[in-house]
Formats: structure tokens, sequence, C-alpha cells
């Protein structure tokens, strides 16, 4: 991943609002084609943030990729010239991909601090390799357990560890608390 280090000189990040459910066809359109319009030295990385997203529902287990902030892309590009005016190829190549609706900011766009841009990558990094459940839960609450030994009891949550993905919960089996370790899917809210 290229760090904020080595940014080519001038390069600017901008966000880019965009159809909705359009954001991976426009990243990967601006990545393929940028070389085939001779655009490499305007435009250098497209950001799509994402996060891995986990649910149960009919007792499967299913994971899908959730974006983090949708409708839009982010790019790192050559948009001013030195004298403060818009460079016309990467401006329009940009703006004509089917499924964006524009720069953010307009027909003068202001560029993304780098602080904005530190953020947004932390939250990629923060998100790589780890599930999220779709749901969050908080201590004391009241859950149905809906998979594995302990199906169909209710109980409570003592703990939650997120990196872990897990829950400490407090299940009544024959009258008696017993703690037992789930994970996140593994079960529901109750719903008054």
């Amino acid at each position: 991943m290229a760090s904020s280090t080595s940014a080519p000189v001038g390069a600017q990040w901008f966000a880019l609002h965009t159809l909705s459910g359009q954001e991976g066809k426009v990243k990967t359109y601006i990545e393929k084609f940028k070389k085939a319009e001779e655009l490499d030295d305007h435009i250098f990385e497209v950001l799509l943030p994402t996060e891995v997203v986990s649910e149960v529902k009919g007792g499967k287990k299913t994971t899908k990729t959730r974006k983090l902030y949708p409708g839009y892309v982010f790019i790192q590009m050559h948009l001013y010239g030195e004298d403060g005016k818009v460079i016309n190829r990467p401006w329009y190549f940009v703006k004509e991909v089917a499924g964006v609706i524009g720069f953010v900011g307009g027909e003068r766009p202001a560029a993304l601090r780098q602080s904005e841009i530190d953020e947004i990558r932390a939250r990629i990094e923060a998100a790589s390799g780890k599930e999220v459940p779709k749901v969050q839960y908080e201590v004391g609450e009241e859950v149905k357990v809906t998979d594995g030994a302990f199906a169909n009891l209710t109980g409570r949550i003592d703990e939650i560890d997120p990196e872990r993905g897990k829950l400490k919960i407090s299940v009544s089996i024959f009258g008696r608390f017993t703690p037992v370790e789930l994970e996140y899917w593994q079960v529901q809210r109750i719903t008054e």
C-alpha cells in the first residue's frame, strides 16, 4: 500500500460522488482505463474503503463486503495545474466515467486534507482481515442463542470481545446461570 510519503508531487485526494451501487465499477474503470488514456501521470490511486460484515439468516452465516462510505470513491490525482486551473484531460476523463455523478465540491472541488485521508486509511486498516457483525450488542442485553449446543436458550451478555468477535453470555441451564462463549453470529437480539 502506498504511504502518504511516497505520494506523487502535487497530487491531491478528491472525493467522487457516485451512483449507489456503482462504486466498484467506477474504481475498476478508472484503474483499467487511465493507462489507455495516457493519464498515469495524472491519476495515481483510487480508494473504495470496505469492511466485511457477517450475519446469520435462517441458521446460515453469510458474509458480505460493505462500503464504509456508500456513494463515494476517493481518487488521488493531479487535478489543478501550476496556474491553479483545472487540467481538462483528467477532469473530463473522471467526470465522464459511467456511474460518476461528479466531484464533491462541484466545478471547483477542494482537495481532502491529509488528516481526512489518514482517517479513511485508518478505517480501512482497522477493517482489514476482520469480520464485523451486522448487529452490535451491549453488555447486559438479553439475547437468544441461535446456533450450537445452547440453541434456543436465552441469556444475558456479560462481556463483549470485538477483537475476536466473541460474546460471553450467561445462559440459564437447569435453573443455574452458566457462562458460555459464543460468536456474534450465534446469537440474535430478543425483539420486544
